[in-house]
């Protein structure tokens, strides 16, 4: 589906609406969380969009949270480098990459790992269910996951941006912190955020394009843009479309 939300072209930079370089369009996907049939799906949607709307150069912006609680957290990750190999594209970092990665050498994060669906991630991984629910020590679950972890899954995780800035648009998985300057952004602010974002009025100077929390529509703030629209729980992937001035909405329902 192809619509334009409401508020979207209210939105000011400087006085204008915000815009990209001439000739470039930007579709920024929200969270997937192991849902590899919206992913497949929205993806679809999006070459249908560029064919008919074909533009100089087309970026893929992801905004992170790729893995954990939906089905198909290995999958994804697959798809996506798949994705990345033959598209341009910009892949950030997500609280839950953020705590998956770090499990690989601190043990003490694995139970609010799996509090936040990584027992998901690492059934996708080939872990099987009963060595989970079996009580089994942490450190066999490291071991675990360090083996079932293909380099290639583990070289996506480490290179993952914290924060993306092109034109008037500044992307990032949660947020920013009011009152400072975007470049001197702590990568805990960019993946954590929430209140102090949120309630922010403050011009930041850009656009920021976010997710976390989920929300079942579309979110426009005078200052920011919320695409996390929750779809491993409602099915429904959100990807926002900016070309020149002009904004837009894909999504999977």
């Amino acid at each position: 589906m192809l619509a334009s939300p409401s508020g979207l072209q209210e939105l000011k930079v400087r006085g204008r609406p915000p815009a990209l370089p001439a000739g470039l369009s930007v579709y920024a996907v929200g969270h997937i969380h192991g849902r590899i049939d919206l992913l497949n799906e929205l993806l679809a949607r999006i070459d249908a969009d560029i064919a008919l709307r074909p533009t100089e150069k087309s970026l893929y912006v992801f905004l992170g949270d790729y893995i954990d609680r939906g089905s198909w957290s290995r999958e994804t990750i697959d798809r996506l480098i798949e994705h990345g190999a033959t598209n341009a594209c910009v892949f950030l970092k997500g609280n839950h990459e953020l705590i998956a990665i770090k499990c690989l050498s601190d043990r003490g994060l694995f139970d609010q790992w799996l509090r936040l669906g990584g027992l998901e991630t690492l059934v996708s991984y080939g872990i099987p269910a009963e060595t989970l629910a079996s009580g089994r020590k942490i450190t066999e679950l490291q071991a675990a996951f360090h083996n079932a972890l293909p380099p290639a899954h583990f070289r996506f995780f480490r290179d993952l941006q914290s924060s993306f800035a092109c034109g008037d648009f500044f992307f990032a998985h949660a947020g920013v912190r009011p009152n400072v300057d975007l470049s001197q952004q702590k990568e805990s602010d960019l993946l954590w955020i929430r209140e102090e974002f949120l309630w922010s009025d403050e011009d930041f100077g850009m656009i920021v394009v976010h997710g976390h929390p989920p929300t079942l529509e579309v979110e426009v703030g005078p200052n920011r843009i919320n695409i996390d629209t929750g779809a491993y729980a409602t099915g429904r992937l959100t990807c926002l479309v900016i070309e020149d001035e002009s904004l837009s909405v894909i999504d999977t329902l």
